[in-house]
């Protein structure tokens, strides 16, 4: 398969059309994790928790923020790069194995339709805040939380970026 056809099989638009893929891998006891975010500026932060979170199983699926939700989240100045743009660029990462957008605030209706084994935050949460763990326990998932790598955020670039003038 040819990298672009490589990009382009990674994305899902429908969740319902993902959910038959992700059954297939549990009926053959593969572990599918999620997880979920705006990712509109990619650092080595994003990239070790995703390399962290494929860790825990044998397919990665990341529910990627569309643009209303992260100006919702982020507000009126984000996010940086379209949402087209940041499924390209998330597709490269040999990490994920699908992406698929989604347009609320948080993930609980996508997780109730996708229902993978394990749900992943980054470790600034705390379980008993995340209101999709309802979800994911509902169905007999868990929910994993993993290290937060300090001084690591868009945030934080975005600001550094508007100081220097870059």
């Amino acid at each position: 398969m040819k990298a672009v056809e490589t990009l382009e099989s990674k994305i899902y638009t429908d969740a319902s059309e993902l959910r038959k893929k992700i059954q297939g891998l549990q009926k053959a006891q593969k572990t599918v994790v999620f997880t979920n975010g705006c990712f509109d500026i990619l650092h080595r932060g994003h990239v070790e928790y995703l390399c962290r979170a494929r860790d825990l199983g044998d397919c990665l699926v990341l529910g990627l923020n569309s643009d209303e939700s992260v100006r919702g989240l982020k507000g009126p100045d984000r996010p940086i790069q379209p949402l087209e743009d940041r499924l390209r660029i998330m597709a490269g990462l040999f990490c994920l194995d699908f992406i698929v957008p989604f347009a609320e605030q948080t993930p609980e209706h996508l997780l109730s339709v996708l229902q993978p084994d394990i749900h992943t935050k980054g470790g600034d949460y705390k379980p008993e805040t995340l209101p999709e763990a309802r979800v994911v326990e509902s169905y007999g998932g868990r929910v994993v939380l993993l290290p937060f790598l300090e001084g690591r955020s868009s945030s934080s670039i975005i600001k550094k970026s508007k100081s220097t003038g870059d």
